[in-house]
């Protein structure tokens, strides 16, 4: 199952690419007049903030719910999910400038071990 779990991943994660290369022309197409760097900056912090960890926390549902329907409820999910955690990890007393890089972090590593252990 565990092979057969990676391989779809990988075929999906083809996809992510393809919607981050969407997203960045359309973005290139709506600020035409910024550079192309801070527009690629732009769209991957998006991507890693928000669509990468909501895609690799919605694996557990990869046989009940299509890769689209994963994606979308996956990006609302995350960003509901690190803006509370961010908000009482301030609390907690971290500094915000780490937020950005660990709560992905952690939020898709623990996406990727609840799919392991399914």
């Amino acid at each position: 199952m565990r092979k057969e779990a990676f391989d779809i991943m990988k075929k999906e994660l083809k996809y992510i690419g393809l919607l981050f290369l969407v997203f960045l022309v359309i973005f290139r197409v709506v600020f035409f007049k910024e550079n192309l760097v801070v527009l690629f900056r732009l769209v991957l912090s998006l991507f890693w903030l928000f669509a990468l960890p909501g895609y690799f926390m919605m694996l557990y549902w990869m046989e009940k719910i299509d890769f689209t329907e994963r994606f979308i409820i996956g990006i609302v999910l995350a960003a509901g999910l690190i803006g509370i955690v961010s908000y009482y990890l301030g609390l907690a007393g971290l500094n915000l400038k780490y937020h950005a890089a660990i709560l992905p972090l952690v939020l898709i590593l623990a996406g990727i071990v609840i799919n392991l252990k399914k």
